[in-house]
């Protein structure tokens, strides 16, 4: 039976989350599998680039504000990308279709009205097929486990160093001198170390910013730069084609 409360009811503190250090430990061993490889272009990668990287990440980003996605899918499909090229060797060839399958995959995960796979096939001017698209969207899925709930932003960073370091920029913020002390504590509990905590704090510090100033500036002065980088995007018959560079990663 379900009764009325004269008081406001509170949720009460778990102490399995908070005296378990277990949980902690858990977190800190699972959060890897999310971490694509840093060095994938010299360990794993025969015959993909770096800048070749950047040609279809450009491409990409083109077709998530062109379709007005969530701002998760854009970051999401590029993790996908790099743990996939992290644990497989991929022809140069291959690499625009993977980006329009981690597209998919993304907008699956995290929109109402997800990215159709016609589409996308649009997207890349037809050099791709729905057969070919299918088929690789399987083997992505394989390669990265079904585990496709990754923490994307500051995609170098594990987890826990960002949220460490998000708790040093808030102490630093609020003025308050326990900076060092504050540190060395999060440097026992998580075990990471103590410059790269710091590197990653300062990190923070800077986005955060750069951002406050952005959104400080006037209205006018923010729609002129909308407005003049509109001006100067692509498209054909009101949609964003396949850049020339992204092709001529194929040669």
């Amino acid at each position: 039976m379900c009764c009325e409360a004269d008081t406001l009811r509170r949720a009460y503190e778990d102490p399995v989350l908070l005296r378990d250090n277990r949980v902690l430990q858990n977190l800190l061993q699972t959060e890897d599998r999310y971490q694509p490889s840093p060095t994938y272009f010299a360990c794993v990668q025969t015959d993909i680039k770096p800048n070749m990287r950047e040609m279809v990440a450009q491409w990409m980003l083109e077709v998530c504000e062109e379709q007005q996605c969530e701002e998760e899918v854009f970051p999401l499909s590029m993790n996908y990308l790099d743990r996939f090229l992290s644990v497989l060797d991929l022809p140069r060839t291959r690499l625009q279709l993977l980006g329009a399958v981690c597209m998919f995959l993304a907008s699956k995960l995290k929109e109402t009205n997800p990215l159709s796979a016609e589409k996308l096939v649009i997207y890349t001017d037809s050099s791709i097929t729905l057969e070919e698209l299918m088929d690789m969207e399987l083997l992505v899925l394989n390669k990265l486990k079904w585990d496709l709930s990754a923490d994307c932003k500051f995609i170098n960073y594990p987890p826990s160093m960002i949220a460490a370091g998000s708790v040093g920029a808030a102490a630093h913020g609020l003025r308050m001198d326990i900076g060092h002390s504050l540190l060395l504590s999060l440097h026992k509990i998580l075990n990471i170390d103590i410059d790269c905590l710091k590197s990653c704090q300062d990190q923070i510090e800077q986005t955060l910013s750069s951002n406050l100033s952005y959104v400080a500036q006037t209205p006018e002065t923010m729609a002129t730069k909308i407005d003049h980088h509109q001006s100067h995007r692509v498209h054909r018959e009101g949609q964003p084609t396949t850049p020339t560079d992204v092709q001529d990663i194929v040669f």
